[in-house]
């Protein structure tokens, strides 16, 4: 019903009739036409982006279904900003502040937001696929969203809510998938990733300390030289995954230890 409310036309039907975080799910939606003009173009220029958040001086402009696809916004001060359903693929947002700004249903494949801010920033069924956050600031964000194949190096997402929503569970399984993603070096310090799928992931040199992994999906994942003292493993799959040695003491609770490939 939530997808109802926020977007129209071929998109509505997509996220009415699938699952859209299921374990699956949260990957493109079938059927829907990604190279449409609604996916590809821009309704508004930078300037009249600007314009629009200088008209609503820090009070949270509102660019809910808006198509601003392939825009140059980097650097803008979206702060605080309802994005709800817009679509901003292969948009530059790098360096842009998007703290606070709600980007649930929100369309950013192929998006460079590179060093953006998105602190306690709200990304609820966002499609990220394919983005880059290289250094983006992720802290304390509540993230339910299609992150795979991105680039998250050297990200920060500490204290990031990224578990499942037990809230929305007629809308399917809503978690982070950061399926294939590159989390090098990314920062999940006491972040919460209950059920997150971290399939094939890269996170080499990953700063898991204190993180509740609790049922998550590592499986194929590599996590060597990725810091786990304090981190909750329990029912974590390491089916297949690479894994430090000394890292089994820290894993003792997760399944499929047996079948990880230890350096």
């Amino acid at each position: 019903m939530l997808a109802k409310h926020f977007i129209a036309g071929p998109i509505a039907a997509a996220f009415v009739f699938a699952p859209i975080c299921s374990a699956h799910a949260q990957d493109m939606m079938p059927g829907l036409d990604l190279s449409s003009p609604d996916m590809t173009m821009a309704e508004m220029t930078r300037a009249e982006v600007q314009a629009e958040l200088a008209a609503a001086a820090g009070r949270g402009a509102d660019f809910s279904g808006k198509r601003l696809s392939g825009l140059d916004l980097s650097g803008l001060n979206f702060s605080g900003a309802i994005l709800r359903a817009a679509r901003l693929n292969h948009a530059n947002l790098t360096g842009a502040n998007l703290d606070g700004a709600v980007l649930d249903q929100a369309w950013a494949l192929g998006a460079n937001l590179a060093g953006a801010s998105l602190v306690k920033a709200s990304l609820f069924a966002t499609q990220l696929a394919g983005a880059r956050l290289d250094g983006a600031n992720l802290a304390e964000a509540r993230i339910t969203a299609n992150m795979n194949r991105a680039r998250l190096v050297g990200a920060r997402l500490e204290k990031a809510d990224c578990g499942v929503d037990l809230k929305n569970q007629s809308m399917g399984l809503m978690r982070a998938s950061f399926k294939s993603a590159d989390l090098t070096g990314a920062d999940f310090a006491g972040a919460n990733l209950t059920l997150a799928d971290l399939e094939f992931a890269k996170m080499t040199s990953s700063d898991l300390s204190g993180a509740v992994l609790k049922e998550a999906d590592a499986s194929g994942a590599d996590l060597r030289g990725a810091r786990l003292d304090g981190a909750d493993a329990t029912g974590l799959d390491l089916d297949s995954a690479r894994i430090d040695s000394s890292a089994a003491p820290f894993l003792a609770k997760a399944v499929h230890l047996d079948r990880a490939f230890r350096d």
